[in-house]
This record gives C-alpha cells, sequence and structure tokens, in this order.
C-alpha cells in the first residue's frame, strides 16, 4: 500500500471513529495514533535499511574494484619478476659460456 492510500484509509477511519460514542472514541483514538507512530517508526526504519543496502551495495563495487588492481597489478609484477629472473638466468649462461670460452683459450695456449 503506498503512503496516499494508507493516508486516505487512515483519515477515513479516524472520520468513523470521531462518529462514536465519547466513552469508546478515546480508546480507538489511541489505538489509531499508536498504529501511525508504528507506520511511522516502521517506514523510518525502512529507509535507514535501503539506505544501509545503498552504502552496503557501493563498498562491494569498490571492493571488487580494488581486488581486480590489485590482481592486474600482481600478474604484472609475475611478470616483472619472471623477465627479471629470466634475464639472471641468461646472464648467468652468458657467464658461463665466457669462463668456459676462456677456459678453452687457456688451454689452447
Amino acid at each position: 500500500m503506498d503512503e496516499q492510500t494508507f493516508q486516505n484509509k487512515f483519515n477515513e477511519l479516524l472520520n468513523r471513529i470521531n462518529e462514536l460514542p465519547d466513552d469508546q472514541r478515546s480508546r480507538i483514538e489511541k489505538m489509531a495514533n499508536d498504529t501511525r507512530e508504528r507506520r511511522q517508526r516502521i517506514q523510518s526504519s525502512v529507509s535507514e535499511l535501503q539506505e544501509a543496502l545503498d552504502y552496503l551495495r557501493l563498498s562491494v563495487k569498490y571492493l571488487v574494484f580494488d581486488l581486480e588492481a590489485t590482481r592486474r597489478e600482481n600478474a604484472y609484477l609475475r611478470r616483472l619478476l619472471e623477465q627479471a629472473n629470466g634475464d639472471v638466468q641468461r646472464q648467468g649462461d652468458e657467464d658461463e659460456e665466457d669462463d668456459n670460452f676462456m677456459e678453452e683459450r687457456d688451454g689452447a695456449d
């Protein structure tokens, strides 16, 4: 039930309550006012809950974005390490070849 429909029905109820005798009216008016207050509290709670859910959705989006960025950075750094390890490996192979060449040359003299 939307707010406008509720207010129309509630006002109609209050008009009917006003038609009751005084001894019955006060008790029912109190119940009607209590009902109005409960509805307002419920609406307030629902609004706060919707705001909290919106904030949670936004937080999750930021976390997913951060996770994706971290994964990209991780992959990039792994590639750099692999390249660096490959360069070190190649340098080690070249140094070994140089050592072998020098040993062969010294042996030939």
